[in-house]
């Protein structure tokens, strides 16, 4: 079976995939929760989450950790050397024979665009930006990064409505959705239960889906908050591009995450915008595949030149899971 195992380990999920040599997937699995090493439940948690995915996956394919023969680790958290050496150690340690660990940003850029001048924007709960260059060199964003994904935008939903609230911005109907989330009767309730000491999990998802709703629909209060913050992130797009030497020839721009999937038109707009506004001439691209699949082509293009052989990009298309299956709940 020759098994490749490819892992994207984001802020509110682990994908745990396993391919055969010839792209075929065998095995998809996914444990809730950051697999962040830089989140509040610290290292070791990040790293057992990962495993709990990636045994669901064995599992499935009816193999064991040792049976893997290449392992890509596409990590939230990867983000300087010594994370890279944590994460690899800690894998290895685990029965992972010689695993690679890369940045989130770079198997999302792997998977949305596998082979030329790209610039891959990834959104979910958090954001990551990567870049290859025409000679093949890459750069990720990591700590660059701002502003970031869905929990960033959920702030920012509910900035807007304290403004409102105070007399120091318009009104819009931000206030109203906040309210029938959160099920307070006014704006004070709302925020002492977002922001008190031992303040619940924040409702990020349905906060998000009610601020990109009230845009699409043409609140100006959401319009403008989901613009700023997609000019943002079109200007790290722009910046990722001078980083790798592609800002003055056309490239690929692709988005790719949770946000991305058809929910946030007006957000994916503004930030193509910005990325033009800066006199860059981006070609705008569909995602080919999640990150996930994105940290197979790495282990099924690793030390071979070139980019993946056709017959094995057409498995994995034939065999990769639904893009339901990469859905947040919540």
């Amino acid at each position: 079976m020759n098994p490749v195992l490819g892992v994207d380990g984001g802020n509110s999920k682990a994908i745990a995939v396993i391919a055969e040599r010839d792209g075929s997937i065998v095995a998809a699995a996914r444990a809730g929760g950051s697999a962040d090493i830089y989140a509040a439940g610290g290292e070791d948690a990040a790293v057992q989450r990962v495993l709990r995915a990636v045994d669901e996956a064995l599992t499935q394919a009816r193999i064991s950790r040792a049976d893997v023969e290449g392992a890509v680790f596409s990590m939230a958290g990867a983000d300087w050397p010594e994370d890279i050496a944590y994460l690899a150690e800690a894998f290895g340690s685990a029965g992972l024979a010689a695993p690679r660990v890369v940045n989130d940003a770079i198997g999302a850029l792997a998977g949305a665009v596998p082979d030329g001048p790209a610039v891959v924007v990834s959104i979910g709960s958090g954001a990551a930006t990567g870049a290859r260059g025409s000679d093949g060199s890459t750069w990720h964003s990591s700590f660059w990064q701002s502003p970031h994904g869905a929990t960033d935008l959920a702030q920012q939903m509910l900035a807007a409505v304290v403004r409102s609230e105070l007399g120091m911005d318009r009104a819009g109907v931000l206030r109203d959705r906040l309210l029938a989330i959160t099920g307070d009767e006014d704006v004070e309730a709302a925020l002492h239960r977002l922001t008190a000491r031992g303040a619940v999990e924040w409702p990020v998802g349905q906060m998000v889906r009610g601020l990109l709703e009230a845009a699409e629909r043409g609140d100006p209060v959401a319009l403008r908050v989901v613009m700023t913050h997609g000019a943002g992130l079109g200007a790290v797009a722009a910046a990722a591009a001078r980083r790798v030497g592609i800002a003055h020839t056309q490239f690929a721009l692709s988005f790719c995450g949770g946000l991305a999937r058809g929910r946030a038109p007006e957000l994916i707009d503004a930030a193509t915008d910005a990325v033009r506004q800066s006199g860059q001439t981006p070609i705008s691209v569909a995602p080919r595949w999640e990150p996930a699949i994105g940290a197979l082509v790495i282990g099924l293009t690793a030390g071979r030149p070139g980019p993946l052989r056709d017959a094995v990009a057409a498995r994995l298309d034939a065999t990769a899971p639904p893009a339901s299956f990469y859905d947040t709940v919540g």
